[in-house]
């Protein structure tokens, strides 16, 4: 079967490079494409997955606004299928890392080798490593110890690789898409909270319906292999990214993740009394940051110029869940990071709007 020509944002958006988002006209236009093309790839992906729709658009989200995910679920999820699929759709570099308790930091990185040159001379020539790329999998990444865990730290943050003395800057756009089993399973090591704390989302891939399953059953049955389209170029999710990011987010909106992050923590004056009792520490700054960026990517694949506050309500499980600690009280009560998060969305009030008088 011949390749699969991808279908760039350029040829939606002839302009690309010329587009000016501030004629408000042009952004509406380019909102209402670009909710168009999300739906488009969308329905390349569901040709291979059956299911986890909200995994799909949350794992999108981050793309749209240059974050990382880490995928969380126990084995036969199609964790991997989900992210390998996505990379099939998106014209870009792709590299998987299958960690394992005895890989090193320098099989992530890369090293430098000494090498011998056309003179006969020897130097030390660098051999880059699959961090090199525009998607990394970064396939169990609990199954590593955390030297080998934290060799991502800064390649996540700064988008750069430092070996030996010498700084290497990684492809643009570059996301980590992490998955892992879950933690009481045996052979895991828990990820520090300074690297939890770089993913933008953690996504929890559920158990599929019954429905869906009996879909998966019917399909992997006939040995069906959908082939998918390329949609989206390097190029392209640079554009869109640039662009999400002049979506408006109200005052208003601000004040209510500011609210909602505070609330968090135990010891500050807007902590609810159920908060001071079930959380060890609460979320920091950085959880603000990415309700905005991922409050933006849900307005933008709905084609909406602003961030609603349930744009931020439907982000807010993935942003918080991996950033507050619930402590014993709260395990031996049955609560989770997910039902103290849905409690906190009801009890935080949503602000008023001033009027002018």
């Amino acid at each position: 079967m011949a390749p699969v020509e991808p279908s760039p944002l350029s040829a939606i958006f002839p302009n690309l490079d010329n587009f000016n988002v501030a004629d408000k006209r042009d952004f509406d236009e380019f909102l209402e494409k670009f909710r168009k093309h999300h739906e488009l790839m969308k329905d390349e992906l569901q040709k291979v997955i059956i299911g986890q729709e909200a995994v799909i658009d949350q794992i999108l989200a981050a793309i749209f606004t240059g974050g990382h995910c880490l995928l969380v679920g126990v084995p036969g999820l199609a964790k991997t299928l989900i992210v390998s699929t996505i990379a099939k759709i998106l014209d870009v570099e792709f590299k998987r890392i299958q960690f394992t308790p005895d890989l090193m930091p320098s099989d992530i990185t890369g090293t430098n080798v000494l090498d011998e040159n056309d003179a006969g001379r020897r130097e030390f020539r660098f051999v880059q490593g699959p961090v090199f790329t525009n998607i990394l999998l970064a396939d169990e990444i609990n199954r590593t110890p955390p030297k080998t865990q934290a060799a991502l730290l800064q390649s996540m943050q700064e988008h750069e690789v430092t070996v030996g003395q010498t700084t290497y800057d990684l492809p643009d756009p570059f996301f980590v898409i992490a998955t892992q089993n879950p933690i009481e399973q045996e052979g895991t090591y828990p990820l520090p909270e300074a690297q939890l704390d770089r993913f933008m989302f953690n996504v929890k891939v559920d158990y599929p319906t019954f429905e869906e399953e009996e879909r998966v059953l019917e399909s992997t049955s006939r040995g069906e292999k959908p082939e998918v389209r390329k949609v989206l170029t390097a190029k392209s999710i640079v554009f869109l990214q640039k662009q999400i990011g002049q979506i408006e987010v109200a005052p208003m909106t601000i004040n209510y993740v500011a609210s909602l992050v505070r609330a968090t923590r135990p010891k500050d004056e807007l902590a609810p009394k159920f908060i001071q009792d079930l959380i060890d520490w609460g979320a920091g700054p950085r959880a603000g940051q990415y309700l905005i960026a991922g409050g933006r990517a849900m307005a933008a694949m709905d084609g909406r110029p602003v961030v609603s506050l349930e744009d931020i309500r439907k982000v807010a499980i993935p942003v918080l869940r991996h950033r507050i600690a619930p402590n014993f009280q709260a395990q031996a009560e049955g609560y989770t990071p997910e039902s103290i998060i849905e409690r906190l969305i009801k009890e935080v009030p949503e602000p008023k709007i001033r009027k002018y008088e």
